[in-house]
């Protein structure tokens, strides 16, 4: 049965993930009158975890922080939590399993001198090329156009990079589930390195050195506290949004009607496509609305004990073959997996039964006769999740300059958070955008 009440409200954070949260939470600290509408029956978004009957967390989606993100960490260190090292720290080498069968051992073991030297050659002229870019003005590089026309993987090639350096970055790409280096653009990946302080191709070290002790699950728990259950609605989907200057309205599926004075959406890009919003520019929309995300799926692998450390083996992985683009380990005996866009379609096409078995035996390719000894699997078709359509943010060719300079910006009295509206799809994107909205919001008022 549709409702037809309404409710009234200073502003309307529409999605409970770490964006929409940490909005609410400075808006509350703010002194606004906030509702929190979430079409989850939880919170958290894309950021979630489980507990394991021994105790272990086992994180199913968002996991990891670098040193250059601030905004997250600073949330953690205001939450109470801790940060502590991640895979990166692990001893042990990479894995890699091609065509032409598995490597174990750093620095590319399947690689020549020749393409060694090509990759080096090709990262340094990447990093000058990042140093040249504002992260936040990548629009006003004078090169802007030709650079996010090009793709990654055809700028290597015009640079001179061998075939298996090239190869390397597509790699690294599948293992990110970030799409094809062939499908993504250059400027899009120097916005990104210059963000993290333009050292070079993607790197574990900066990006994704440590975790939250407690499970970066945990964070988005302790916001829902702060933010209070009373201004928390869940199971509540936003079907339309009208914006006016005197109020605005949020109407639910069930057919509840908020009114408000500010709306902020924390939607990803994907949902936020199937809401109608009215009162908006058109420009506006049409930035929003270019935006993409990589359709990805997630699944982590349960074992006694982190076995592959006794083989010289630190859980990482990249795959050039099969369902997986690649692996980390998260707590002991605990190992995450991407299956990139590229692969998510064979991953549909697999009957539910077999999946596990399939995953499983992939992991065997890579690890041994250890990896077939699980003792637990869980599976996250994040692409196909109705809630959020996606893993992270995805630029193809020409979409940097497509988006432009609205990317991320706000039209008051509606305002937009989430990791898409940052440089890239992480949960930096979403705590520093959602606290950003937030104060936007309240310096509206």
């Amino acid at each position: 049965m549709r409702r037809s009440q309404i409710s009234k409200h200073g502003v309307v954070v529409i999605g409970a993930g770490l964006a929409g949260l940490s909005c609410a939470r400075d808006l509350v600290a703010g002194g606004a009158d906030v509702i929190v509408l979430e079409a989850r029956d939880r919170p958290g978004g894309r950021v979630v975890q489980t507990q394991l009957e021994d105790g272990r967390l086992v994180q199913l989606g968002g996991e990891l922080t670098g040193s250059f993100q601030t905004a997250y960490r600073g949330l953690v260190e205001e939450l109470g939590l801790t940060l502590e090292p991640a895979f990166p720290s692990v001893p042990g080498e990479d894995t890699y399993v091609l065509a032409e069968g598995r490597f174990v051992g750093d620095g590319f073991p399947w690689m020549t001198d020749e393409d060694r030297a090509s990759y080096d050659r090709a990262e340094k002229a990447f990093r000058e090329l990042a140093d040249t870019v504002d992260p936040d003005d990548p629009w006003a590089h004078p090169e802007a156009e030709r650079l996010d026309r090009l793709s990654v993987g055809a700028w290597m090639r015009d640079a001179g990079a061998t075939p298996n350096a090239v190869r390397a970055r597509e790699l690294a790409s599948l293992a990110l589930s970030c799409e094809s280096v062939e499908r993504t653009s250059l400027l899009s990946d120097l916005r990104k390195e210059a963000t993290a302080g333009g050292e070079g191709f993607y790197d574990y070290e900066r990006w994704e050195r440590d975790r939250v002790a407690e499970g970066s699950g945990t964070v988005p728990l302790r916001l829902a506290e702060e933010v209070g259950a009373a201004r928390l609605r869940y199971a509540t989907a936003v079907e339309r949004i009208s914006v006016g200057s005197s109020d605005c309205n949020v109407v639910a599926r069930n057919g509840e009607c908020f009114r408000c004075d500010a709306v902020v959406s924390a939607l990803p890009v994907g949902p936020l496509r199937d809401v109608h919003v009215e009162g908006v520019s058109a420009e506006r929309m049409a930035s929003l609305r270019r935006q993409r995300h990589a359709l990805a799926a997630k699944a982590v692998l349960v074992y006694p004990a982190s076995f592959w450390e006794g083989q010289g083996q630190n859980g990482t992985l990249y795959s050039e073959t099969g369902l997986i683009g690649g692996t980390w380990p998260q707590v002991d005996g605990v190992l995450s997996t991407l299956v990139p866009p590229e692969r998510l379609a064979p991953l549909l096409a697999t009957p539910a039964e077999l999946t596990e078995a399939e995953l499983t035996e992939e992991m065997a390719g890579g690890f041994g006769e250890g990896a077939r000894l699980t003792q637990g699997f869980f599976l996250r078709r994040w692409g196909l999740d109705p809630w959020t359509q996606g893993y992270i943010t995805s630029w193809r060719p020409g979409d940097v300059m497509a988006v432009g300079p609205l990317h991320g910006s706000h039209e008051p009295p509606f305002y937009v958070c989430g990791s898409d509206q940052w440089v890239c799809g992480y949960m930096e994107g979403a705590v520093r955008t959602g606290r950003a909205a937030a104060a936007a919001a309240l310096a509206g008022r």
